[in-house]
């Protein structure tokens, strides 16, 4: 699961991204701006992007696990946040066709195809931000690809879902495109933001992209707004390091 649907639903990702447990947040829809707590960043610059492999390979939990980015990766004042069960809870909905299929990715716990899963979430205070990270074993990058493409695809059909938080109702909150962080394999980035409801000005931004293989999410909430490109680059540049191409 990520961050936003981690905590949105009251004691609990994307579900995979979205469901904020706002409890932990603070509970405040308007959170006071504070001092921004900066992202680790990385000083190699990212790979150029190879062609996509149509070889299968066989990715383990365990190895996905080391690529991840660990507390001592981050700046001081982050910590790690405890792993919470599925809940099987689905906060995200949408009247319109159109939405389906952006809808059954942020409900989802991991990418759809994935083969293995697996996550990690830091915060920086009561107040954020929560950084989320996540790496899917897809099997091959022509895989990856694809889930991108139809991720990317449904952002652009898509202009607004509602949020449920367990106690607080439904929020609105606008869909929209945001320029990706340039690491990894062809980047996306989108940003939802709440327009109406009890969780009216909650942001959350994500970017979803390859490392060869395995596809890679980066989830922002409750940030200051410079969070979410150095916190790609730094995941990047460790997933290359862990996940050698097969």
């Amino acid at each position: 699961m990520t961050v936003l649907t981690r905590y949105v639903s009251f004691p609990l990702a994307l579900a995979t991204a979205l469901t904020l447990s706002l409890t932990a947040c603070g509970g405040d829809d308007k959170r006071d701006a504070g001092t921004p707590v900066s992202s680790p960043a990385p000083s190699s610059t990212p790979s150029a992007p190879e062609p996509p492999s149509t070889v299968p390979v066989t990715r383990t939990a365990d190895e996905l696990t080391k690529a991840l980015l660990e507390l001592n990766d981050l700046p001081s004042g982050f910590s790690q946040e405890k792993d919470e069960a599925d809940d099987g809870s689905k906060p995200f909905s949408s009247p319109s066709s159109r939405c389906k299929t952006l809808v059954k990715y942020l409900n989802a716990t991991k990418a759809p195809g994935s083969k293995a899963s697996v996550t990690r979430t830091f915060t920086g205070g009561q107040e954020g931000p929560y950084i989320d990270y996540g790496l899917d074993s897809m099997g091959t990058a022509a895989d990856v690809d694809d889930l991108r493409d139809s991720y990317a695809k449904a952002v652009d059909s898509c202009t607004k879902v509602t949020l449920k938080t367990e106690g607080s109702g439904n929020t609105s909150m606008k869909v929209e495109k945001i320029t990706a962080p340039s690491y990894g394999t062809k980047p996306f980035a989108f940003q939802l933001t709440g327009t109406s409801g009890p969780k009216r000005g909650l942001e959350y931004t994500a970017v979803v992209t390859g490392v060869d293989d395995v596809i890679l999410s980066v989830g922002v909430l409750a940030g200051q707004g410079g969070e979410l490109e150095p916190a790609t680059e730094a995941a990047v540049t460790k997933a290359r390091q862990v996940l050698k191409p097969a």
